[in-house]
């Protein structure tokens, strides 16, 4: 992620740059903090913020001579005590014959960017791993089966090309098909499920859209630069964001429903004595949570807010009511 258009960074980006810069400035000592942030694409004040990070690390123990040395007053860098990793890091043989195995199954996925340098890094481990690779070639696998390989392929050559796209989209919360213009910025796959990330004209800001989700793609005769501001997601927290706009809702979780405060991103759980719990979450549209407490029915309430129990109180006495109105049917009890 580049520092200089001032964008949050995420901890794991940040932690590749200090692995990667430690044996690198080891081997340039008194090397001026300009350079230094031209070879990592940083300003030099997030150099100097690295570099007060590393004086802070070490080995275990937290003792002087345990920590990372670094001096950088005279606007010069210097490091020090930092042996331990001064080469930089290695793959294992597992490690190693993971990423062939995932590397594989990514070369077939169809208009794949980059082809060329993905089969070249993956000549390079099977060199390198030698006979142990061999059992790799044994495993396959298959990623998420229910994603068009059609529409993936055109996502594909909109994104090369610059291209924008028009989508027609199932929203599942709202139940609804949108028609909505994009403009690609990269395809992804995150735990399982591909998407296609992109500036969506439709919202005025960056979305992401699951392949198995989208009815039809059509490519463009239209320029799909993204606006210069639109920066990809960190999708180090998962695939959700909440905003600060959003409703916030608490809920009363029944033992039977503790599940949700793990399949959903909450703000805070509280947990109660009998194995329950108070979450609170932020939601941009609440159709999808009116359903789930109709499905959970006594398991889980909506403390706040008012409007949204109200609804959700209609809603159940509105099905109990078509219940006990159909031919032959009978009212559930409770």
């Amino acid at each position: 992620m580049n520092a200089k258009r001032n964008v949050s960074e995420s901890a794991t980006s940040r932690l590749s740059r200090l692995l990667t810069m430690v044996p690198w400035l080891l081997k340039r000592q008194g090397v001026e903090i300009a350079e230094v942030a031209r070879e990592f694409d940083v300003t030099p004040a997030q150099v100097e913020a690295d570099l007060a990070l590393l004086f802070l690390c070490g080995t275990p123990g937290g003792y002087h001579g345990d920590l990372i040395e670094a001096e950088w007053e005279s606007g010069k860098v210097f490091l020090g005590n930092a042996d331990t990793i001064k080469r930089p890091l290695r793959l294992g043989v597992d490690e190693a014959l993971a990423l062939i195995v995932g590397l594989r199954a990514l070369a077939a996925v169809p208009g794949i960017g980059e082809r060329d340098a993905l089969v070249r890094a993956l000549a390079k481990l099977e060199a390198a791993t030698g006979s142990a690779a061999a059992g790799s070639s044994r495993i396959q696998v298959v990623i998420d089966e229910g994603t068009s390989k059609e529409t993936m392929a055109l996502a594909q050559e909109a994104l090369m090309a610059h291209r924008r796209i028009h989508l027609r989209y199932l929203v599942p919360g709202r139940d609804e098909s949108t028609e909505r213009d994009v403009d690609p910025m990269r395809v992804i796959n995150f735990d399982a499920q591909w998407y296609l990330e992109g500036w969506c004209h439709r919202a005025g800001d960056v979305r992401l859209f699951r392949f198995d989700r989208i009815e039809s793609l059509r490519v463009l005769d239209q320029d799909g630069t993204p606006p210069a501001d639109a920066q990809p997601r960190d999708l180090d927290t998962g695939v959700f964001m909440s905003r600060a706009d959003d409703q916030l809702v608490r809920l009363a979780l029944g033992s039977g429903a503790a599940w949700v405060s793990d399949y959903y991103p909450t703000e805070s759980i509280e947990p109660a004595k009998d194995g329950g719990a108070v979450v609170t979450l932020r939601t941009a549209d609440t159709a999808w949570l009116r359903r789930l407490m109709w499905r959970l029915g006594s398991q889980a309430r909506v403390l706040e807010p008012a409007d949204l129990a109200l609804e959700v109180q209609q809603g159940a006495r509105e099905a109990l009511k078509a219940y006990g109105t159909a031919p032959g049917s009978t009212v559930p009890s409770g």
